[in-house]
């Protein structure tokens, strides 16, 4: 793992510039669960989901043939980000929630929510740039329901033709869903292709 430097001045709210700036080149910023102070890291290796080998195991295809979650974009946004916060140990402190709610009403940041009974029962969040997407951290209060959003996700993505999909570090999770782990170099090569492009994740 690579980490550059810390935020000495701590405020309550990192500037979208900087933010945008940092994930252009690599970069993502996590509050130690202790202090609250924001590090800047960028990991080799580093962990992506090919958007052509995302896998589906047959009971998580058969949820997903029930239909039985509602997606939604973007209705809930500071919802789904403090859900994922809601952990023993949490890097995202109320400096990155309120961070990330700015660059969420710049159009930015995104969330992709799974509903069931009109309840928010799971979901992710991440950033847009270019054809790159950050995925920052999911949540589930329902079996399934953050994969399911994963697998939203994933099919929007390809279907607005964006070309990397990002989630910083391996987990057993994420590998049983298709994540492998790339060197930085060839992290930072495929990100200064993709961040240069002109993509929608909205419209």
């Amino acid at each position: 793992m690579v980490v550059e430097g810390k935020q000495k001045n701590r405020c309550s709210l990192i500037k979208p510039d900087i933010l945008l700036a940092a994930y252009a080149t690599g970069y993502f910023p996590m509050a130690d669960s202790r202090g609250g102070e924001i590090r800047w890291y960028s990991p080799d290796p580093r962990t992506i989901i090919p958007l052509d080998g995302l896998k589906i195991s047959r009971s998580l295809g058969q949820t997903l043939r029930k239909n039985i979650f509602l997606i939604k974009l973007n209705t809930a946004f500071e919802e789904v980000i403090r859900c994922c916060a809601e952990r023993k140990v949490t890097w995202i402190s109320e400096e990155i929630i309120q961070s990330y709610i700015e660059l969420h009403r710049l159009g930015f940041a995104h969330s992709v929510e799974a509903w069931k009974n009109e309840l928010l029962a799971g979901g992710l969040y991440g950033v847009a740039l270019g054809a790159a997407f950050f995925g920052e951290s999911m949540f589930s209060s329902v079996r399934d329901a953050s994969k399911i959003a994963l697998i939203q996700l994933v099919e929007r993505l390809r279907e607005k033709k964006f070309e990397l999909l990002d989630t910083q570090f391996i987990t057993p999770h994420l590998a049983r869903l298709g994540a492998i782990e790339i060197s930085r170099e060839d992290y930072i090569d495929r990100l200064g292709k993709a961040v240069g492009k002109q993509r929608s994740f909205t419209n």
